[in-house]
Parts: structure tokens; C-alpha cells; sequence
């Protein structure tokens, strides 16, 4: 990405979130990123395509990160673990990605299916993972991606959790319970 693509997609990421996507502009977007309204629709037709190439960008970059830390773990539950504890952080270090992916996700617009349809793609690699436990009985049988969707809706909920209580929990231990509430329930 070079240097202005990447300063409209740090800027455009703000502006959504501060703003929300109705209320955003393509000025707004300008001005933050501290180029020329031209230079902007240069490189984007419309605040959807700003849009789309946010979420196509951010979870490619996700994606690369959770592949290069994977990569490198043997152990099925260490991979899914390293890929927790990954999104996590990279949930916390990005915050305005993260709020714009939340508030975006629900809706019937282009955008919402087209944000949709790159969630799935992600949730694909922590899907691969699940059906390789479930191989090696590690974990339960049962529907890999409903399973895929429903740890990923509770690392939201952790990630929730973390910006709601800064700094009360090491990002070690939340992990820790959030893989012990996802692999062995919360049933006494």
C-alpha cells in the first residue's frame, strides 16, 4: 500500500468510527488523512469503495498476521490459541477498526454483505483449525463453522469486555479463560 493509500486508510478507519459510516464524508476523510479532495477520489470513486477497501485491507492484514504466528505452532490447540490470542491483540491495538467492523456487520447494503462475505473468509482459517481437532478428537464433532462463528462472537464478547474494564485483565489470563470457557463450557 503506498504512502497516500495507507494515510486514507488509517484516516478513513478514524473517521468511521468517530462518525459512524452515514455520517461520515468524503471531506471529512480529505482532511484527516491531509490530502487533496481530488487525490482522494483519485484513488476511490465513493465512500463505500473507502469503505470496502478498509475491511478488505484490515482483515487481509489480520489474516496475514494470524498465518505468520500459526505457522509456527505444531499443536492444533496452540494454533488455536496463538490465533486468540493474535486477534486479541490486534482487536485491542485497533480499536476504530474493530468499532467500524461491529457497526457494519448488520444491515442488507453492499457493504454489509460485502464486509460479511470477508468475515467469512477469515473465519475460515479458525475453521480449518476446529476440523483438524475435531480429527484428532481434541475436541467435540459437530459443525465447524457454527463452531468457528461462536468462538469468534466470543472473542468479541472479550474484546467488549477489555474495553469496558481497561487494564483489569492480563491479556495472558483472559485468554487463558476465554479458551477454557470455549473448550470445556462453563458448566460446573
Amino acid at each position: 500500500m503506498n504512502k497516500t493509500k495507507k494515510a486514507i486508510f488509517q484516516s478513513a478507519i478514524k473517521v468511521f468510527s468517530y462518525s459512524g459510516y452515514n455520517k461520515a464524508t468524503m471531506d471529512e476523510i480529505a482532511l484527516s488523512a491531509g490530502v487533496a479532495k481530488g487525490t482522494l477520489y483519485y484513488h476511490f470513486k465513493s465512500k463505500e469503495e473507502i469503505f470496502n477497501f478498509i475491511m478488505s485491507q484490515g482483515l487481509d492484514l489480520i489474516k496475514q498476521e494470524v498465518k505468520e504466528a500459526t505457522d509456527a505452532e505444531d499443536d492444533i490447540l496452540l494454533k488455536i490459541r496463538t490465533m486468540v490470542k493474535v486477534q486479541l491483540k490486534l482487536l485491542y491495538n485497533n480499536k476504530d477498526f474493530f468499532k467500524v467492523v461491529m457497526s457494519q456487520v448488520w444491515g442488507q447494503e453492499v457493504r454489509h454483505l460485502e464486509l460479511r462475505r470477508l468475515l467469512d473468509e477469515y473465519l475460515t482459517i479458525l475453521e480449518v483449525y476446529l476440523r483438524e481437532a475435531m480429527e484428532h478428537n481434541i475436541i467435540k464433532k459437530g459443525d465447524s463453522k457454527f463452531m468457528a462463528y461462536t468462538f469468534f462472537g466470543t472473542l468479541c464478547s472479550a474484546a467488549i469486555f477489555e474495553f469496558v474494564h481497561v487494564g483489569d485483565k492480563d491479556i495472558d489470563e483472559l485468554i487463558d479463560t476465554l479458551m477454557g470457557y470455549a473448550l470445556s463450557g462453563i458448566q460446573v
